[in-house]
C-alpha cells in the first residue's frame, strides 16, 4: 500500500509540474484565464489526484479533454454527468490516454442553449407501459406506471426520445432494448468483451440506461435536429482523444480497469467532492449517427482552440 501511495504521489506531482509548463499555462489561459483558470486547474488536479487510473494517462490528453469541456461550458463534475475524462489504453501505442466523453446531460444542455428546442425528452419505457408506437406518424401510446418507486424497479423494455422546435417541427423515435443492446455490441468492442467475459469495465456495463439515453439523443439530434456550433463540436469530439493543438484523434482503445479495492463509483464520489471544495486555490506542485465506445483507428483533424 505504501508503494502504491508513493507511486500515486509521484504521478500527481508529475501532473502538477506539467501544468506549470509555460506552453501549458498559455494554452489554459487562452481558453479559460483569470479566476476561472484557477478553478479549472484546481478541478483537474483534484480529478487526477483522486482517480488512480487517470493518473496513468498522458498529461496532455487530460488537459486537452478538460479544456474542451470547459470551452463548451460543461461541468466536469461526474455527479452532473455532462462530460467525462475516461482513461483508455491506446492499443496502437500501448500508452494510456484520457478520452473526452460527452454525457447525455451534456447533449441536453447544449441543445437547450441553442434556443431552437421547445421540448426535448428521452425516457426509458418499462414493461407493461407501451401500448403502441407508430413509426410512420411517430405517435406513441403508453400507460406509465404512476408509482415512481415501482416504476424505477420495473424492467426496461425500450427507449423513447423526442424533440419539438419552437416553430412546431417535431420528431420522435423508439428503440426496443434488444435493438439498443445490439447497437452497443456492434459499436463497442469493450461492451462486447464485457458480455463475453462477465466483466463491467465499460460505461455500457456500468450505466446502460445512461448510454442508451445518450444514443437516442445522438441519433435523433444528429439526423433531424438543429445543431449549434458547440453541439456540433461536442458531437465531433465525443469518444476521441483531444490533441494539444485542439485536433482530435479516433484511436482503437481498451478500457482501463479499476483496481479491485476501489470501485468506479467511489472514485467518482471522491472526485466530485474534491472538485466542489477546491475552487479558489491551486495546489503546489462515429462520428455521424453511431455510438462507438471504442472506435476503430482513424485520424481526423479539426481546429478547435483559437490561438
Amino acid at each position: 500500500m505504501a508503494v502504491s501511495n508513493s507511486l500515486a504521489k509521484r504521478q500527481e506531482t508529475s501532473f502538477t509540474a506539467y501544468l506549470k509548463n509555460d506552453a501549458v499555462k498559455n494554452q489554459i489561459n487562452e481558453v479559460v484565464g483569470g479566476k476561472n483558470g484557477k478553478r479549472f486547474i484546481s478541478s483537474i488536479v483534484s480529478a487526477v489526484g483522486n482517480n488512480p487510473t487517470l493518473q496513468e494517462c498522458q498529461n496532455s490528453s487530460i488537459v486537452s479533454a478538460a479544456l474542451l469541456g470547459e470551452s463548451l461550458n460543461l461541468s466536469p463534475s461526474p455527479q452532473l454527468g455532462q462530460y467525462y475524462m475516461v482513461p483508455f489504453k491506446d492499443n496502437k501505442t500501448g500508452t494510456k490516454v484520457a478520452q473526452f466523453q460527452l454525457g447525455y446531460k451534456g447533449y441536453i444542455q447544449l441543445a437547450i442553449r441553442s434556443g431552437q428546442y421547445k421540448k426535448l425528452n428521452v425516457l426509458a419505457i418499462k414493461k407493461g407501459e407501451l401500448i403502441r408506437f407508430d413509426p410512420l406518424n411517430e405517435d406513441i401510446e403508453v400507460n406509465l406506471i404512476s408509482d415512481e418507486n415501482e416504476r424505477e424497479k420495473a424492467e426496461t423494455i425500450g427507449y423513447y426520445a423526442m424533440f419539438e422546435y419552437v416553430n412546431g417541427f417535431r420528431k420522435a423515435m423508439y428503440w426496443s432494448k434488444e435493438k439498443m443492446k445490439a447497437h452497443a455490441v456492434k459499436y463497442s468492442q469493450g461492451y462486447a468483451s464485457d458480455l463475453k467475459k462477465g466483466t463491467k469495465w465499460t460505461f455500457w456495463s456500468k450505466d446502460f440506461d445512461g448510454m442508451a439515453y445518450k444514443t437516442m439523443l445522438r441519433q435523433i439530434i444528429s439526423k433531424w435536429g438543429i445543431m449549434s456550433i458547440d453541439l456540433q463540436t461536442a458531437l465531433d469530439s465525443d469518444m476521441t482523444v483531444i490533441n494539444e493543438d485542439g485536433t482530435h484523434t479516433y484511436v482503437e482503445t481498451t478500457p482501463v480497469e479499476q483496481s479491485e479495492d476501489e470501485t468506479y463509483e467511489e472514485v467518482v464520489e471522491q472526485t466530485a467532492e474534491q472538485t466542489v471544495e477546491e475552487t479558489e486555490s491551486v495546489p503546489e506542485e462515429k462520428k455521424n449517427n453511431e455510438e462507438p465506445a471504442e472506435k476503430k483507428v482513424q485520424t481526423e483533424s479539426k481546429p478547435f482552440f483559437n490561438y
